[in-house]
């Protein structure tokens, strides 16, 4: 497992003084990130092999949101690669080892110079091999989310510049960002999940589509012809 402790900033906070949702993925994208650069095979390395690894999917479960100025070490560890994917857990706990959120991820190798999905090699994940360890104990959700046939249209959102990350499309941080304006004030989120399915570039316009299901709200971020991810949020509990 790879590890990093932090402590909850002030800019990382909501308005409860709690690290906010898109806070929490930042960290969870950031250790994964971390991990790879340390392991010699980061953004820089897959960029110089015309590679990347692309998210599909989260399930994040929220255990209890950390507090302004509490200290928390982030975790991450592969716990399995099977063809073109690769799946990872995360983990952020207090220091007392308890859970804060726990998360699961599914991830897939592409080829940048081929534009197209490729099966992952001993050599690709030679670093993630002695790292791996067992799943993460939760309840699983599937990668997919159904998307209902009843929704409201919510305002067009405009693809900026502060959307863009380094592979040059939105961030997955921004789809959740983004897809959580559409939410009532007062939902409480305990737990979200995200399918990516196309990636949206600056220029691209989302048209949300919002749903009230029976245990959250699912959002899709629509393109024209296509859909670029839908996001599930489901209430916390007690």
């Amino acid at each position: 497992m790879y590890t990093f402790d932090s402590c909850v900033r002030y800019s990382e906070t909501d308005e409860d003084g709690k690290l906010s949702v898109t806070g929490i993925i930042k960290y969870l994208q950031d250790c994964s990130i971390f991990q790879s650069e340390a392991l010699g095979i980061g953004v820089e390395y897959l960029k110089q092999h015309d590679r990347a690894w692309w998210l599909s999917s989260w399930q994040i479960i929220i255990d209890r949101y950390p507090r302004l100025g509490e200290k928390i070490i982030i975790g991450t560890w592969p716990y399995d690669f099977k063809g073109i994917y690769g799946y990872r857990n995360f983990m952020i706990q207090d220091t007392s080892g308890n859970y804060l959120v726990r998360a699961n991820s599914i991830w897939f190798f592409f080829d940048t110079a081929a534009g197209r999905p490729v099966k992952v090699t001993e050599d690709d994940v030679r670093g993630y091999k002695s790292a791996m360890t067992a799943r993460l104990e939760m309840n699983y959700a599937p990668r997919r989310i159904e998307i209902p046939q009843t929704f409201v249209e919510g305002t067009p959102v405009h693809v900026c510049k502060y959307h863009i990350d380094t592979n040059h499309h939105v961030n997955n941080s921004q789809y959740v960002e983004i897809a959580r304006d559409f939410l009532p004030d007062s939902f409480p989120i305990g737990e979200l999940r995200i399918e990516y399915k196309k990636a949206a570039v600056l220029g691209d316009v989302m048209m949300p589509r919002i749903s009230r299901t029976e245990d959250g709200y699912v959002v899709s971020l629509c393109g024209k012809d296509d859909v670029f991810a839908v996001v599930w949020f489901g209430m916390r509990k007690g």
